[in-house]
């Protein structure tokens, strides 16, 4: 990975949709060119995949949230493959400290994210959750 190649992830990231031709233009670099970096990109798994990003104008209406997780350790997997299943969790990280995963939550509306939180922490080795709620994005790259 290069320069060039870290400037193509970056436009990417911003409109992943933009034609090879815009993205050669941004980059001063021929469409061939830009697209042999794609590819090869792609193929090294470094891009695994294009995904939809909402607007602000739609994000403004959801509820936003990180719940942060202390979990069994025994239990990890089963509580992670059980939050892939909730369409609200957005993301999922596991981090040191107390917490054990912080979860992404978004929902329609304050009571819709409480339901989403008690389903989180009932689950089978859930012991304890924190709930954050996102009062504004200052970077989204």
């Amino acid at each position: 990975m290069d320069d060039i190649d870290q400037q193509l992830l970056a436009l990417l990231r911003e409109n992943a949709r933009a034609t090879t031709s815009e993205l050669a233009r941004k980059l001063g670099l021929s469409r061939t060119t830009v697209q042999s970096r794609i590819d090869r990109l792609q193929r090294s798994g470094v891009v695994i995949g294009y995904t939809v990003r909402t607007s602000a104008d739609y994000r403004a209406g959801l509820v936003r949230a990180l719940v942060m997780i202390t979990a069994t350790p025994k239990l990890t997997p089963g509580i992670e493959s059980a939050l892939r299943k909730l369409a609200h969790v957005r993301t999922l990280h596991s981090v040191n400290g107390i917490y054990d995963f912080i979860a992404g939550v978004e929902a329609g509306s304050v009571e819709e994210l409480d339901g989403v939180v008690d389903r989180i922490g009932a689950l089978d080795g859930v012991e304890r959750t924190a709930t954050s709620i996102l009062m504004t994005t200052r970077i989204d790259r």
